[in-house]
């Protein structure tokens, strides 16, 4: 099915995102009344009075939107009280997500929406920041002093959001030399390494046990397609279908191969012509059952006389090896 704006033979052009001041008239309304949803969140009226100047500071056309330059720009915004707010004061990221989430399900939720999952990256000067090392920038499209983040998409026809996200940190962050850098940046000591696609699988199943975003599609690059533990998540999902890249060189079956299965009944199996017994007698309150078949173990069993009828279990002991089986028998003539 093609969108209404696109037909048969035609490239598909994104619209250009132009903005004109009418567009957004009313915009600052919109957005306290988005900010409420997550009041309780938080604890206090002040950290929901920052957390909306946040907001505020970032939607503004500030060239550098740092803490101070943002605290000066908002109405009434102190420099640091906004610095205490993101350094220091708690809230509740886990309910705050889920209020997200809510939101995105009210007004773009859709049975055949779709997951996005990929990564980027963000160019630092300094060293200082939690994840930042030389590594691969797709922003810039070369290795490059940056962070890395994992993020979740969602889209349907009624829009697109970002619902999930992960800083990446590399594996020198866990060497001892980085010891005094994951201190000050307050890194949780029972964070281990976790590759891009480990958290991506990590998202994907945080959104699946939350249940709130209906979704049919799985997409991602083939980064994800190539990982075991990202694919294993995916197949988790049942009545997911996943579209993920995987390299070229990637080796595959053409066909699903053929797989060589038998099953055979117990019946089948020890059927009653591989035992000889002496016959039944009152005077006989057990018998010896040995295989009739030629047998190097030595296997044999006795067993209680049985009547007519009944079907009891059998207990084989391998002499040799010392193992135990369990398996019904029916003798001849029963």
């Amino acid at each position: 099915m093609l969108p209404a704006c696109r037909t048969d033979g035609d490239e598909f052009t994104i619209p250009t995102f132009d903005l004109v001041p009418r567009d957004v008239e009313g915009f600052m309304d919109e957005l306290w009344a988005f900010q409420s949803a997550f009041h309780d969140c938080f604890t206090r009226s002040e950290p929901r009075a920052h957390f909306f100047d946040y907001m505020v500071g970032q939607f503004s056309q500030l060239e550098r939107k740092s803490i101070e330059p943002m605290a000066l720009h908002v109405e009434g915004g102190t420099i640091r009280g906004l610095q205490r707010f993101i350094s220091d004061v708690r809230w509740d990221e886990e309910q705050m997500l889920w209020n997200y989430h809510q939101l995105v399900a009210e007004t773009m939720g859709d049975p055949e929406g779709v997951l996005m999952f990929d990564e980027t990256g963000f160019v630092k000067k300094g060293k200082d920041s939690v994840g930042v090392a030389r590594q691969y920038c797709g922003t810039l499209g070369k290795v490059e002093n940056c962070q890395v983040g994992v993020f979740a998409g969602y889209a349907s026809r009624h829009g697109y959001a970002l619902v999930d996200k992960r800083l990446f940190l590399p594996e020198v962050w866990f060497t001892e030399a980085y010891a005094a850098r994951r201190a000050r940046g307050q890194v949780p000591p029972e964070v281990t390494w976790q590759s891009k696609p480990q958290l991506a699988a990590a998202m994907l199943q945080a959104i699946v046990r939350g249940g709130l975003l209906p979704f049919k599609y799985v997409v991602a690059d083939c980064l994800y397609g190539n990982s075991p533990d990202f694919l294993d998540a995916v197949d988790a999902c049942v009545g997911v279908t996943t579209f993920v890249a995987i390299p070229a060189d990637t080796r595959c079956w053409l066909q699903r191969p053929a797989r060589r299965t038998r099953r055979t009944s117990i019946k089948e199996t020890y059927a009653p012509s591989v035992w000889s017994s002496p016959p039944l007698t009152p005077q006989a309150p057990w018998q010896l059952w040995r295989p009739a078949f030629p047998c190097r173990t030595g296997i044999s069993a006795r067993f209680p006389k049985a009547r007519k009828g009944q079907l009891h279990t059998r207990l084989l002991a391998n002499v040799s090896r010392c193992a135990r089986m369990v398996c019904p028998i029916a003798p001849s003539g029963w």
